[in-house]
């Protein structure tokens, strides 16, 4: 299919919303972004599976987002759209594929919206076990509904400070670490490289568990070419946010990783029961270790909340900016789509609600629904960086403030990995499930896409 040009809409995509997203909010949305509550919470059943390799493990799908990072920077550079990566993907591949992506990724960040906000009720009722669970949840999603539906500079300071609590919690925990295993943390004994003598534990397989589960402690990081299109500047933005990937994600995660296994044994039940982190700092004999991660925890789950309705109802915005949805969600006042934050609050209280009346089976077919959704994404980043970067470099070269490495061949690397996941996936029974549910998925948005392009082009 030739590349097809995005008619006005799309071009000038964000020119109705606000630009109040300060320099300041930008850096910190990428820094903290970085930190999602699939790093705190998800990474223990990662250990308790491949042991040790856990670090290989987040080392080789790091690198993976640090490409995908790279292609979709390269994008929202030189054409920065509050539809980030679907409106590349309309522009590179044609309109069907931006429907696709989009609002695959649209039902994704709603369905996690409400995921968030389970988890988030979880730890407060924790601490106030005669509250019930769905007042909390009712509650942060009116917080964040109500933070999202004012002006744009109110979702940045929020996320400003998450961001702060999130990176300074966790260069405390890397510090605390690295004293510890050096000696000289007063009170501890450095435990040397006794819990590292059994690099595979599990063989093989246990890699590609932990491969698998650290590939989706990646996924947020979109959000902050999304938010570039309403910062003041967009294109210096995305272009720092993206050259400071590579040591965010080598610090935060697989520095957190290498530390966590060098201080506490990979098969100690507290890894999984109550989470890498609170297991690493309780062997350093803190007190309160416990409380203090949860504190942390309820940080990260509440950022990505408020991010993951932000995301989501820019996503929705853009789609209907390019007539790819109902035109009744794309109303913006005060510079804010506030029909399409309802909608988007709207649909993830829905799966609040779905997860207390049906657990076992709508619930659950909407989780496996959503579980390669960011893949998904991923192949649509990758496919249209490499049809519009052969385009930027014939047509209009000066807007290549970022550039991907190695280009061609680190994108086909890429799609490469992105294949190779896939594959493993379909080997693994309990992803198996979430690979077919997504694909199904996928291949509907699609067909609607197509048949819509179709009868657009028709008129």
């Amino acid at each position: 299919m030739p590349l097809t040009t995005v008619g006005t809409p799309a071009d000038t995509d964000g020119v109705s919303l606000s630009h109040g997203l300060k320099q300041r909010h930008l850096s910190m949305i990428a820094l903290g972004g970085v930190i999602g509550a699939g790093l705190f919470v998800g990474s223990g059943a990662g250990i308790a599976a491949a042991g040790p390799s856990i670090v290989i493990a987040y080392a080789l799908s790091g690198l993976l987002v640090m490409l995908v990072m790279r292609m979709l920077g390269e994008m929202s550079a030189a054409y920065p759209s509050s539809g980030s990566f679907s409106s590349h993907a309309e522009r590179a591949i044609g309109p069907w594929a931006g429907f696709t992506a989009g609002w695959a990724f649209w039902v994704l960040l709603c369905t996690a919206v409400g995921l968030e906000g389970i988890g988030a009720a979880q730890i407060v009722h924790g601490w106030l076990p005669g509250t019930p669970e769905w007042a909390w949840v009712a509650l942060f999603m009116v917080v964040f509904c109500g933070t999202n539906l004012a002006a744009v500079k109110n979702f940045g300071e929020f996320e400003f400070w998450f961001a702060a609590l999130k990176v300074g919690a966790i260069t405390l925990f890397l510090v605390l670490g690295v004293l510890a295993l050096a000696g000289v943390l007063p009170g501890t004994d450095s435990p040397g490289g006794s819990n590292l003598t059994e690099l595979l534990p599990n063989g093989g397989e246990g890699l590609v568990i932990g491969l698998l589960a650290s590939v989706f402690a990646y996924g947020g990081l979109e959000t902050v070419t999304i938010a570039a299109a309403e910062s003041q500047d967009p294109v210096r933005g995305v272009a720092r946010a993206v050259r400071t990937a590579m040591w965010r994600i080598a610090v935060f995660y697989v520095g957190s990783m290498a530390v966590i296994v060098a201080l506490v044994p990979w098969d100690d039940p507290q890894v999984v029961e109550n989470g890498p982190y609170v297991a690493a700092l309780d062997r350093l004999g803190i007190p309160g270790a416990g409380q203090l991660m949860n504190v942390v925890v309820l940080v990260a789950l509440l950022s990505a909340m408020n991010a993951n309705v932000y995301g989501a109802s820019r996503i929705g915005y853009s789609l209907v900016e390019r007539g790819q949805g109902p035109k009744w969600l794309g109303r913006v006042s005060g510079g804010v789509p506030r029909v399409a934050v309802l909608a988007s609050s709207v649909f993830g209280f829905l799966c609040v609600l779905l997860s207390y009346w049906r657990p076992d089976d709508v619930f659950a077919w909407l989780l496996n629904m959503i579980g390669a959704v960011i893949l998904v994404v991923w192949i649509f980043i990758a496919v249209s960086q490499l049809r519009l970067r052969r385009r930027l470099e014939r047509e209009t070269p000066e807007r290549l403030a970022v550039r991907m490495w190695a280009f061609p061949w680190l994108t086909w690397v890429a799609l490469a990995g992105m294949a190779t996941v896939f594959v493993l996936m379909a080997r693994e029974p309990d992803t198996r499930v979430q690979l077919y549910s997504t694909g199904a998925m996928t291949l509907a948005l699609a067909a609607v896409g197509y048949a819509w392009q179709r009868a657009r082009a028709r008129r």
